[in-house]
């Protein structure tokens, strides 16, 4: 349970209901963060389309590696909300199990290609506050990804990192979407 919670008496302009009804539909349930970002409509109907926008079939990042890198914004964010989604829709793209298990772990980061080490270690440097990122760091992205893509991949990075802080300091928890462990 969240500290602010949203009543299911609420009413929602008909546009967050369309959404609401959409995540019944893939996940059997509404989301909380989403109850509670449709507390501010427009607001929520814009981050819903700038998800939409990072999580379409053309992107040039890979599923898989979206997921990977959204679970480890999540991790160190300790949003266990966003661990357990992002997880699960991780294994839905073919994201092995070992792999999340591994994410939260520096000495089993052998078990990721240098492009997936290369994007994580990047996400890892956005989201801690202690961390910059630096010109050998995007040289190193630049080994494995365009211009384009390195653009693409900090959006997604800051996208988590919105969402993954919004729940996190709200108290929303795990749905129970996946069983893979929180590491952190």
């Amino acid at each position: 349970m969240s500290h602010i919670s949203t009543p299911y008496d609420r009413s929602y302009p008909w546009y967050v209901r369309l959404l609401f009804r959409l995540q019944r539909r893939r996940f059997g349930a509404e989301l909380e963060p989403a109850r509670l970002w449709g507390r501010t409509p427009r607001v929520f109907a814009a981050m819903t389309a700038m998800y939409g926008a990072l999580n379409r079939r053309s992107s040039p990042i890979e599923p898989s590696l979206r997921s990977l890198v959204q679970v480890r914004v999540s991790q160190v964010n300790q949003c266990a909300h966003c661990i357990d989604l992002n997880s699960s829709v991780g294994l839905e793209r073919g994201v092995a199990r070992a792999k999340l298990l591994a994410l939260g772990s520096p000495t089993e980061r052998g078990a990721f290609s240098e492009r997936e080490k290369a994007a994580l270690d990047y996400a890892e440097a956005m989201t801690d506050s202690n961390r910059r990122v630096g010109a050998e760091q995007i040289s190193r992205l630049q080994e494995h990804f365009s211009d384009d893509a390195i653009v693409e991949l900090t959006a997604l990075i800051a996208f988590q990192n919105m969402s993954s802080k919004f729940n996190a300091a709200l108290g929303v928890s795990a749905q129970d979407f996946c069983g893979v462990a929180r590491r952190e």
